[in-house]
């Protein structure tokens, strides 16, 4: 369980490597406006504020890589839990103020990962102290 726990929080990271992507090179695009629902127009006049956005999407995928890679069990699994917490809790603020989808496609995701790899942690021998 372990092993499925890792690929899920690696696989939010990707999806959020995969945003910062969207938001900061391409809004603008074709695949950008699709993506999120925009017109070139409203795109354009949202670009910055959408890089920022898209730096953030940035800091969680680089704050869950660094979960992954800590050689400490317990540092590794909090800092795995606060970043998939920030991304589950963005996920349920971009669900009410933006777009329904988000929760499916950020919150339900996180929670998942959270939960399994918080019953992998505890399936072993010595758990973290949480």
């Amino acid at each position: 369980m372990s092993f499925i726990g890792q690929v899920l929080v690696g696989l939010i990271a990707l999806l959020h490597f995969y945003i910062l992507v969207l938001e900061m090179f391409l809004w603008t695009t074709p695949r950008g406006l699709k993506a999120f629902g925009q017109t070139p127009e409203s795109a354009q006049a949202t670009r910055t504020l959408a890089a920022n956005q898209g730096l953030y999407n940035g800091f969680l995928a680089v704050g869950l890589v660094w979960g992954l890679l800590h050689p400490d069990r317990q540092v590794a699994w909090e800092l795995q839990m606060f970043f998939l917490a920030c991304v589950a809790i963005a996920g349920i603020y971009g669900a009410i103020t933006a777009k329904r989808s988000i929760l499916f496609i950020q919150t339900v995701p996180a929670v998942i990962a959270m939960i399994v790899v918080t019953m992998a942690i505890y399936l072993q021998t010595d758990p973290p102290v949480a």
